[in-house]
């Protein structure tokens, strides 16, 4: 089954990426403060610490493109944080956070209605605590590129193109759903009409708009 498209003056979509963290997860924020809190943290000392830190920083971006274990970025995050305990911490920090249900409810109806749906994210470790299948997105996806496997990291060009690749299309035929608006030029270039995702709601209704699907839950 293909998809349709209302016009026919335009190459129809036949192709959906989504970010995950902030897309297909919800709560983000609110549980890394919540879990600040309980360990008697700031309420937002995870978050500034990742983002003000140079050696923080430098230990993320490691993570991300697989350089760097996610035990060995516990270990150093909880020093830069003053905590004695690095045991799957982040796994614990991103306990709370849950499912993004109309985005994910977005996705299944895209697939059944036979476009071709990817995951491109930038990974913060998958073991011990893989975040995918918490969420429970594994098998969600034709496509799943993660950027610890892949050695790149977005906004690098090469891994919209490789996301591309696998899903054997162009991308002026696909849709990028990301909630950094960073990552959103890179897809541009390639041609990939993008949506910024301030809240995965109502991007979910507006992705089910242009992809022209019902889905089954909420949206």
């Amino acid at each position: 089954m293909s998809p349709s498209t209302a016009g026919t003056d335009r190459i129809p979509y036949k192709g959906l990426i989504l970010d995950f963290a902030g897309v297909l997860t919800q709560g983000v924020y609110q549980a890394h403060e919540a879990w600040c809190a309980a360990t008697g943290l700031a309420p937002h000392a995870w978050r500034a610490t990742l983002g003000t830190h140079p050696e923080a920083q430098a230990h993320y971006r490691a993570l991300e493109v697989g350089e760097m274990s996610q035990p060995e970025f516990n270990r150093r995050t909880a020093a830069l944080l003053g905590l004695d305990d690095d045991e799957n911490l982040m796994g614990r920090v991103w306990a709370g956070v849950r499912p993004a249900a109309g985005m994910i409810a977005l996705a299944k109806a895209a697939r059944s209605a036979g476009y071709v749906v990817a995951m491109l994210s930038n990974s913060f470790g998958l073991d011990p605590y893989d975040p995918y299948a918490h969420i429970g997105v594994r098998d969600l996806f034709d496509v799943t590129v993660i950027s610890e496997l892949e050695g790149i990291a977005k906004p690098e060009p090469a891994i919209y193109q490789r996301t591309l690749d696998r899903m054997g299309l162009a991308g002026a035929e696909c849709v990028f759903a990301d909630d950094h608006l960073a990552n959103l030029p890179p897809a541009e270039s390639l041609g990939i009409h993008t949506v910024h995702v301030a809240d995965p709601e109502t991007a979910a209704a507006t992705l089910a708009a242009l992809l022209g699907v019902r889905p089954s839950g909420p949206a």
